[in-house]
């Protein structure tokens, strides 16, 4: 009835307006709220924010329920062995945990809750800056009345060039384009207490992130030393490369270059090593490699050896004591 009686008196209004004004008629417009707050990134985060932590409240409910339905369980599985006094403390118990799971519903999901007070909050400013624009856009464009085509009031019909939704939209996205920069603050802001608060919930956390972090820390060293160890051995290589064009290029001209005369004298000259000299020496080197290897075998299996006769006669002195025991005269 009350729909009717503000569609009548809106009515009487614009016919009032429509006699009153010579000069033009009434301007009227409509939004549809819904259609905007879709439309707005700043509602879709804080729908996606409250149902983040709607879902982690269920979890926690879920929680309580499953702890619960363990204690019955385990309760009807004991009952027989308990007396009548620890009975009616494990039921008593039950029933508190029932009761403070109800009320933790409640707290969270009820008419008062956190989800219905959070949502209010997080909504409201958005909403607030949907007015603010429709007023501005109202005294821009001289507009006389503006509906919400959402709201309570029953619009049975709205002749769509009357819809300035996508209107609201673009003055809204305007601002926040100015906006963004402290926008982006806010957010790292939000983040930074997102973080705080799973921090006080879970004091063991700080200790695991720690860890985390020293352990990322340590990769991204590792990471770094083998970029740098890449670096110097492609350096070198191109350094040998450059000087082995250079000592190619002084020998076609019979001249010796600067770093000839300071380095090792290369292949072929006639104060360096000869082919066979460097295979001899690369044998030597081999042997001797394989030599160390083999030696390092050699006191694995020494220590080994000894680790294995050292468990021997551990077990040999532990069966030994054992059979002393049992032959002890009581």
């Amino acid at each position: 009835m009350r729909k009717y009686l503000f569609i009548a008196i809106t009515s009487a209004l614009i016919a009032f307006n429509a006699v009153g004004q010579t000069a033009r008629g009434v301007k009227i417009g409509y939004i549809d709220m819904e259609y905007i707050l879709d439309k707005v990134p700043d509602y879709a985060q804080a729908k996606t924010l409250l149902e983040e932590k709607a879902q982690k409240w269920k979890q926690e409910i879920e929680e309580k329920k499953v702890e619960i339905a363990k204690l019955k369980e385990t309760l009807k599985s004991e009952k027989v062995l308990l007396t009548k006094e620890l009975l009616e403390e494990r039921e008593e118990e039950i029933a508190f945990l029932e009761t403070e799971l109800l009320n933790y519903q409640q707290k969270r999901f009820g008419p008062n809750g956190d989800l219905v007070t959070q949502k209010a909050v997080l909504v409201k400013p958005i909403q607030d800056q949907v007015f603010n624009a429709v007023q501005d856009i109202a005294e821009a464009k001289k507009y006389d009345f503006i509906f919400d085509k959402s709201s309570d009031l029953t619009m049975l019909f709205s002749n769509q060039r009357y819809d300035i939704s996508d209107l609201v939209v673009r003055t809204l996205t305007r601002a926040q384009n100015r906006e963004q920069k402290s926008k982006k603050l806010l957010e790292k802001e939000a983040e930074e207490e997102r973080k705080q608060e799973m921090i006080d919930d879970n004091p063991t956390l700080v200790e695991r992130q720690k860890k985390l972090d020293e352990k990322r820390a340590a990769r991204e060293k590792l990471v770094e030393e083998r970029k740098l160890a890449a670096e110097a051995r492609k350096k070198e290589a191109e350094d040998k490369r450059k000087q082995l064009l250079e000592d190619k290029e002084a020998k076609k001209s019979g001249t010796v270059s600067d770093k000839g005369t300071s380095e090792e004298p290369k292949e072929g000259t006639s104060t360096g090593e000869t082919a066979e000299e460097k295979r001899a020496k690369a044998e030597a080197a081999k042997a001797k490699t394989l030599e160390e290897r083999k030696q390092i075998i050699e006191d694995r299996k020494k220590e080994l050896e000894e680790r294995r006769k050292k468990l021997l006669e551990e077990r040999e002195a532990a069966k030994k004591a054992k059979e002393e025991a049992r032959n002890k005269p009581k």
